[in-house]
C-alpha cells in the first residue's frame, strides 16, 4: 500500500532521522510511502492547501509561532480532519495530556527507538483500514470530508468539478482527472465530462446510466457495455 506521510519539525537532524527511519519501515513491511517534511507548522498548513490530504503526521511541538500541539488543534478541531493518523515526536513530555485532547495516535520521545516507531506506524496502517475512504473537499475557504459511499457522481466544469452527493453538491477548484486520484475503484470515468460511482448505478442504457435516486448521468459512445462489464466485476 502507498500512504501520504508528512514530517514537521524545525530540526533538520530530527527530520532527516524520522524520514530514515519512515522509509525502513516501509521497505521492511513491503509498503510504498509518499514523504514530505516541513521546518514549521505553517509550511505545513501552506502545502497542505495545494495536495492531497496527509494520511500519516509525525508532528514535534517544540517549534516556532506555531507550535505542533496548535497544528494539531487546527487540523482537528478547525479543519475536522478525524482521519489523520497523529504521533507526536517530541523531546518534552509535558504534553501528553494536550494530545490526548486531539486525538493523538501516540506520543514518542526523542531520540525516537526504531523499533516503537515502526509499532505506531503499524497501528496507524491498521486504522486507515479501518476507516472509510473520503474525498477531502475545499469550497467557499472550508473544507470538508465526504464519505466516496456517499458520492453519486462528479462533472468537470471548465477548471472547477462539481460533486453531486447524497447531502448536496459541492464546487471544487480543481481538474477532473486529479480528483480520480483521490477515489476509489468503484469510480467510472463513463464520459470525458463525467465520474460516476457504480454503487449507485440501477441500470445502463446507450447514452447514460440511471442511478437509484433516478438522476441520469451521461456515458460516452460506446461506453455501456464497459460500464456493464465494470459493475459485473466489482459486484
Amino acid at each position: 500500500m502507498d500512504y501520504s506521510v508528512a514530517i514537521v519539525d524545525d530540526v533538520l537532524q530530527d527530520r532527516e532521522y524520522i524520514t530514515g527511519l519512515v522509509y525502513r519501515w516501509a521497505q521492511e513491511k513491503g509498503h510504498t510511502v509518499t514523504l514530505k517534511t516541513f521546518p514549521s507548522s505553517e509550511a505545513f498548513l501552506f502545502a497542505r492547501e495545494e495536495s492531497k490530504k496527509t494520511e500519516m503526521l509525525l508532528l514535534d511541538i517544540e517549534m516556532g509561532a506555531m507550535n505542533g500541539v496548535e497544528l494539531a488543534k487546527e487540523l482537528r478541531q478547525v479543519q475536522k480532519d478525524t482521519m489523520l493518523q497523529l504521533v507526536f515526536i517530541t523531546g518534552f513530555p509535558d504534553f501528553i495530556a494536550e494530545g490526548y485532547e486531539v486525538d493523538a495516535l501516540h506520543y514518542l520521545i526523542k531520540p525516537v527507538v526504531p523499533a516503537k516507531l515502526f509499532s505506531v506506524l503499524d497501528k496507524a496502517v491498521t486504522n486507515l483500514a479501518k476507516v472509510e475512504k473520503h474525498l477531502r473537499v475545499t469550497y467557499d475557504r472550508r473544507m470538508d470530508f465526504i464519505p466516496l459511499s456517499k458520492i453519486y457522481y462528479i462533472e468537470a466544469q471548465r477548471q472547477y468539478v462539481l460533486i453531486h452527493a447524497e447531502d448536496g453538491e459541492y464546487r471544487m477548484k480543481t481538474s477532473l482527472a486529479e480528483t480520480k486520484g483521490a477515489l476509489d475503484e468503484y469510480f467510472f470515468q463513463c464520459q470525458r465530462s463525467f465520474l460516476v460511482n457504480l454503487r449507485y448505478v440501477a441500470q445502463v442504457k446507450n447514452n447514460c446510466v440511471i442511478l437509484k435516486n433516478g438522476i441520469e448521468v451521461p456515458i460516452g459512445r460506446g461506453m455501456a457495455e464497459k460500464v456493464g462489464k465494470e459493475i459485473i466485476k466489482l459486484f
